[in-house]
């Protein structure tokens, strides 16, 4: 076995894109679940309008990339508008439900035929990432040694901006959550009868909170189409969601920084048994009787059973405060 290559390999992944991708998409939920007790079952659903609205404004209607950005996420705002509206003033499992059947909706949306001349359909979306590739400072076919671990100069440039921009939102969640409004979030969180009873408006506070963390997750979605330079439908599954819940229940809600560490975890752990697994079904005569599908599988099983056996004995995850994960929803 060679466990240098596999701690390679997984040290790619818990640098590398797709570690900041969830990172971002745990930080939208993190304000969401783990600051204001909100359950949103469809992340996915605002990344997936980020990303689109980079992809329709720049190839569809010819406009410019930045463009694209800000209707991506101004859509993603209104999306946790109308969702908001109808279920923020009834009990949590009704905003659960809303978001997650809102997410596959759109995702069925966008990759039916009948959208094909806008979004691509099943083809999806790809040529608008040029402007973004223009500005790294790296050769973009040449590979860079970085921590002991290679990286394409288009993946080094994206990693520049995306771990910048997460240090960016931590530094905006710490200043949020750290003011009169991320306390009064936090009372919301705990009690929402003695909020009011306050004179807090209760269901303002709680659209604040969904938009805010909706359009974060909508700048994940930006994120992925132009570090991925296409933007696919069947990508923006309701798994990646749950990927999501999964990075932030690892590093712990209602932290600052329990998403980032969550995130870069979650893939790390991930990569781990996967590079093993593949070296020991190899060759010609393998350790394991399996195929390339049950690795991909298992990979899965073992880290759902790591995150099981963390919430048994540690809860709150690995950054988190027990307290501040004892919801009253």
């Amino acid at each position: 076995m060679d466990i240098a290559g596999a701690l390679q390999v997984s040290l790619a992944q818990l640098i590398g894109p797709s570690a900041i991708f969830y990172a971002l998409l745990a930080i939208g939920l993190n304000l969401h679940f783990g600051y204001a007790g909100l359950l949103n079952f469809g992340q996915i659903g605002f990344a997936l309008l980020g990303g689109y609205g980079v992809g329709i404004m720049t190839v569809t209607y010819q406009q410019p990339l930045w463009v694209g950005i800000l209707v991506g996420l101004a859509a993603a705002g209104l999306l946790a508008v109308v969702l908001g509206i109808p279920t923020l003033r009834l009990r949590a499992d009704y905003l659960a439900i809303v978001t997650i059947a809102a997410s596959e909706i759109l995702r069925l949306i966008f990759r039916s035929t009948a959208s094909d001349s806008i979004t691509g359909s099943t083809n999806g979306l790809f040529g608008f990432a040029d402007p973004f590739t223009t500005l790294s400072p790296f050769d973009s076919g040449k590979q860079y040694n970085f921590l002991g671990v290679k990286f394409y100069g288009d993946d080094l440039w994206s990693m520049v901006v995306g771990w910048t921009l997460v240090l960016v939102l931590c530094g905006f969640v710490f200043l949020l959550t750290h003011s009169p409004w991320g306390r009064v979030l936090k009372a919301v969180r705990e009690d929402e009868d003695a909020a009011r009873a306050l004179g807090k408006n209760v269901f303002v506070y709680k659209m604040q909170a969904l938009v805010l963390g909706g359009m974060i997750g909508g700048l994940g979605g930006v994120f992925n189409a132009l570090q991925t330079k296409s933007i696919n439908p069947d990508f923006y599954s309701t798994a990646q969601t749950f990927f999501a819940f999964g990075a932030l229940i690892l590093g712990g809600a209602a932290t600052v920084f329990g998403p980032v560490v969550g995130a870069m975890l979650f893939w790390f752990l991930l990569a781990i048994p996967d590079a093993l697994l593949r070296q020991a079904i190899s060759g010609p005569d393998p350790l394991l009787p399996l195929t390339e599908q049950q690795v991909g599988a298992m990979r899965f099983v073992l880290l759902g059973i790591m995150i099981a056996v963390l919430m048994v004995f540690r809860p709150q995850g690995i950054l988190g405060n027990k307290r501040e994960v004892q919801l009253n929803a």
